[in-house]
């Protein structure tokens, strides 16, 4: 069996991050290392460098692992932390957070490899909802 990817929630909101780890969790599979970060280190409004690395860190099993940040400076702040920890397996990727989450931890859950994963939560951008 192959290694899982991970996935990474990153938010300006713990409270935002943590709903949808816990909605993610209940349409996935517990075999997809999902983790949320969200807030600043002292629980205000904002993105934490050090929280951002530390959830990459505990959604990586070996198969890789994807970042979705919500918008503005989550954007910013993964970016910053992937670019002074480079990692060809770690991937931020552009795609609605929450249906970009859901599609990239089905697929996840079903063994896709990280390309796949990536490819999943990207193309949720085009999914209608009406």
């Amino acid at each position: 069996m192959t290694a899982p990817v991970g996935i990474v929630l990153v938010s300006h909101s713990a409270e935002l991050a943590s709903g949808l780890r816990r909605l993610v969790e209940q349409i996935s599979s517990e075999d997809v290392p999902l983790t949320a970060t969200g807030g600043t280190d002292d629980g205000r409004i904002g993105t934490s460098y050090d929280l951002v690395l530390k959830a990459i860190e505990g959604a990586d099993r070996g198969g890789g692992v994807i970042v979705l940040p919500d918008l503005g400076s989550s954007v910013l702040t993964a970016r910053t932390v992937l670019d002074d920890h480079p990692r060809p397996d770690v991937v931020i990727v552009d795609a609605p957070f929450v249906e970009g989450a859901v599609a990239a931890a089905v697929t996840a859950a079903s063994g896709a490899d990280l390309e796949t994963v990536v490819a999943a939560a990207k193309e949720a951008r085009n999914v209608f909802k009406l």
